[in-house]
């Protein structure tokens, strides 16, 4: 072999080299291609079978060797349908196959991408620079959720978007403990209350005693009160003790003295009613009386509180013991006429427009009224209402209850000491029939969650609306398009609504260098690359972004002179070898 055993390794090298140039070539073309990978070259050397002691280095062969598994700089854009992928996978796209009926047609296969740069054609397709389509899976818009499993290619719709039914509002809110409504005054007991009993038609009731023992209002006092009995009276927890005497020179001690001399019962009773209105509270508006024959004691306007009477003088009168449970209406709805008394009674709980089956939409003005607290002596309840006719008159509805049930019912929350809603709380409560200035709404679920509602002490006395938000919109008109960081595809319309459309989908190789290279820098998959591995969850997608080519201009540059020495290299053995042989046909002459 000898002299000609080394020209053909010889030309072997310049045809290896020649091959590397033409990768490092081609690598340099594509530096500004996006999502271009380039082509290394792999050298392998061709041994010819010969002795141990005879064996030589051979010729050698080039080949191509993939670089998919490197990733190019990820670069920023300000086009939404741009995406990169900072991962290993790639983006599953489909060339257009013909066109039909003005429709394109598309013969179902796979193709995979780094290349990223989609733009909305006329059809409403997402097409690459190279002219692929992109493919995905479509969302279903009702619940969210991806919908098949066989990635087709987008397309997206620019008609208008269909009108939305309100059905859920999401609400959480802090009550103030003491609410400070326009009503409200530090020394008027129970002011931030809601005063039940001025709307709706009831029932309410006071708390109440009625004596068993027959009394005359006219009779002297010390018939029926013994001298140096007693009497206290325990209205909503605070005791008020009262002790008689019959003109003696040192009034007795233990409560206040009350002289029964020369007066009748009913002057000792005016004088016990004054005494204990003068300690305010629950007690403000106490009505003791002698009526039907008997001794009678109510609370008057209050409906909250309740009381005992005890001592030898309350048991002598046939009165010991508790009253009678105070009650009051549950509100239903309030009237135009007792608007501006509810308003004043009540704070306002946040504003949220809704929208109807047609999209029309509704201002929906929210108010919480405190109904009962601890310390008017029931336990703090609340009710939440809405404006439901801006325009009633006179008798008219303008205001109504949140109601839930089935018969509805007004929906009331009551709190614990700790602020938290008694029980395990009220996760969601359903508006039955929810309408709002003659717009129908239909049945809508307000959702706390479970702690979502709440009553802790605020300095402002006013609704701290922590979320309020609900699912229904108008119609709209597409806008833009954009694909998001977890891979969907996402249309903008004009009422402001984002809708998913569709899941852009990835797909990864265990052999991802043995792909096999197509124009327009796609690849197909071969028996070496292995079958695709589908992700659906976008992972790696980064929207607005577009991944450069992996090349390297001075790496190339500096294979493009070690490849240029090398095939100069070669070319001088060539050389050597024809002065070889050309000595040798000298030999003869």
């Amino acid at each position: 072999m000898g002299i000609y055993g080394a020209l053909s390794s010889a030309v072997t090298g310049l045809r290896a080299q020649a091959h590397a140039l033409e990768n490092i070539s081609g690598n340099i073309a594509n530096s500004q291609t996006v999502g271009y990978k380039r082509m290394e070259t792999s050298f392998l050397d061709l041994i010819p079978d010969a002795p141990l002691k005879s064996q030589v280095p051979g010729a050698v062969l080039a080949q191509s060797r993939s670089t998919n598994n490197l990733q190019g700089d990820i670069q920023t854009s300000a086009n939404e349908t741009y995406i990169a992928l900072n991962s290993n996978g790639f983006f599953v796209v489909e060339p257009k196959v013909g066109q039909s009926d003005g429709n394109s047609v598309f013969a179902g296969s796979n193709y995979f991408t780094r290349r990223g740069d989609f733009e909305i054609d006329k059809d409403g397709l997402l097409v690459n620079g190279a002219g692929y389509y992109l493919k995905g899976l479509p969302i279903d818009p009702a619940t969210g959720n991806i919908s098949g499993s066989v990635p087709e290619v987008i397309q997206l719709s620019n008609a208008y978007l269909p009108a939305n039914v309100t059905k859920t509002i999401n609400y959480q809110a802090n009550l103030a403990q003491l609410p400070k409504t326009a009503n409200y005054n530090k020394n008027i007991y129970n002011s931030e209350l809601l005063q039940a009993a001025h709307y709706g038609a009831g029932p309410w009731n006071h708390a109440s005693a009625t004596g068993t023992t027959a009394v005359v209002g006219a009779d002297p006092a010390i018939t029926h009160i013994a001298d140096g009995s007693n009497m206290t009276f325990t209205i909503n927890g605070k005791p008020t003790t009262f002790v008689f005497h019959d003109n003696a020179a040192s009034p007795p001690g233990g409560g206040t003295a009350i002289n029964l001399n020369g007066k009748t019962l009913t002057q000792v009773i005016t004088e016990i009613e004054t005494s204990l209105r003068n300690t305010g509270g629950a007690a403000q508006d106490i009505n003791v009386s002698v009526a039907s024959g008997v001794l009678e004691v109510d609370l008057g306007t209050d409906y909250h509180a309740s009381f005992t009477m005890s001592g030898t003088a309350a048991t002598a009168l046939g009165i010991n013991g508790a009253s009678t449970a105070p009650s009051r209406p549950t509100i239903g709805t309030i009237t135009a006429d007792e608007a501006d008394d509810f308003v004043a009674q009540s704070i306002s709980g946040g504003a949220i427009t809704v929208y109807a089956n047609n999209g029309a939409p509704v201002n929906v003005q929210l108010r919480w009224a405190k109904v009962d607290s601890t310390a008017a002596g029931g336990q703090d309840t609340w009710q939440l209402f809405y404006l439901s006719d801006s325009n009633a008159a006179g008798s008219g509805v303008e205001w109504t209850a949140v109601e839930s049930g089935d018969p509805p019912s007004p929906e009331q929350y009551t709190f614990n000491s700790n602020g938290s809603l008694v029980g395990s709380g009220k996760p969601s409560v359903m508006i039955k029939d929810l309408a709002v200035n003659g717009v129908f709404i239909g049945d809508v679920e307000l959702v706390h969650q479970v702690n979502g509602i709440s009553q802790f002490a605020d300095v402002n006395g006013t609704v701290s609306v922590s979320t309020l938000n609900q699912n229904g919109y108008g119609a709209g008109e597409f806008l833009s398009v954009a694909i998001t960081d977890s891979g969907r595809v996402v249309a903008t319309y004009s009422n402001g609504e984002r809708i998913e459309m569709a899941q852009v989908v990835t797909a990864q190789f265990n052999g991802v260098n043995s792909l096999k290279r197509l124009d327009g820098g796609v690849y197909q998959a071969t028996a070496e690359s292995g079958e695709p591995i589908f992700d659906l969850s976008g992972t790696g997608v980064i929207g607005g972004a577009l991944e450069a080519s992996n090349t390297d201009i001075s790496d190339e540059f500096t294979k493009l002179i070690i490849t240029q020495q090398a095939y100069s290299a070669a070319t001088r053995i060539v050389s050597t070898a024809d002065k070889m042989l050309q000595e040798a046909l000298n030999m003869i002459r």
